[in-house]
């Protein structure tokens, strides 16, 4: 069962809150990319405000040593929680010929991301608040660590809106805890049109590959 989210924290508190009301506190760290290094910054207010998350590490681990296919160019692909970026930076970097598409309800992640993009010279990444994204745009990949701690109808609901904007061919990558529902969140998806299967798992993770709706 998916997790629902803590009554006594109050909404702002919640890295899914729109305007985070906390003192921002602002943390460095760093991730390893094909590229090489990147320096990021992370703050309060925002999922996993101390640095790069345990869930999102190992999805950057497991997609890291997938044979991944480049993308057309002037494709579009989406990282869903955008947070400070790591998953979009990733994107950027290995779908150079893309469009990232960054997107978090929170406006302190969007910044915290467009700083992180700006800092290590990535111009292929546009982060933007969820309706800001044009309805007509697709995604041929899709990454996310999504935030499961917003409730299960509201998590279902937001893949839908989303997974339902891959391209024909189009592919999602889902890292999700499997003390926090993984394995029942894939059956499913696959009971709702999008074939999903279990390309890895790690630390208590599971990373999903999602396909297009059939």
């Amino acid at each position: 069962m998916t997790e629902e989210p803590d009554k006594r924290i109050t909404p702002d508190e919640h890295y899914f809150a729109p305007s985070p009301s906390s003192a921002e506190k602002t943390t460095d760290f760093t991730i390893e990319s094909s590229r090489g290094p990147l320096t990021m910054r992370a703050g309060s207010g925002v999922f996993s405000q101390h640095g790069l998350d345990k869930g999102t590490a190992v999805l950057l681990d497991i997609m890291a040593r997938q044979n991944l296919a480049p993308c057309q160019p002037g494709t579009n692909v989406l990282d869903i929680g955008c947070g400070s970026g790591a998953i979009s930076l990733t994107m950027a970097i290995e779908y150079a010929d893309s469009t990232v598409y960054a997107v978090d309800i929170n406006e302190r992640a969007r910044e915290l991301c467009a700083e992180n993009a700006t800092k290590n010279n990535l111009s292929n990444i546009r982060v933007a608040h969820p309706d800001e994204v044009d309805a007509d745009i697709r995604f041929t990949h899709i990454w996310s660590n999504p935030p499961i701690r917003i409730g299960k109808d509201a998590l279902h609901e937001l893949l839908l809106a989303w997974l339902h904007r891959l391209t024909d061919d189009g592919t999602a990558h889902l890292v999700v805890s499997k003390n926090l529902g993984a394995d029942s969140l894939a059956t499913w998806l696959t009971a709702n049109g999008f074939a999903t299967t279990r390309i890895g798992s790690s630390k208590g993770f599971r990373v999903l590959k999602v396909l297009a709706h059939r």
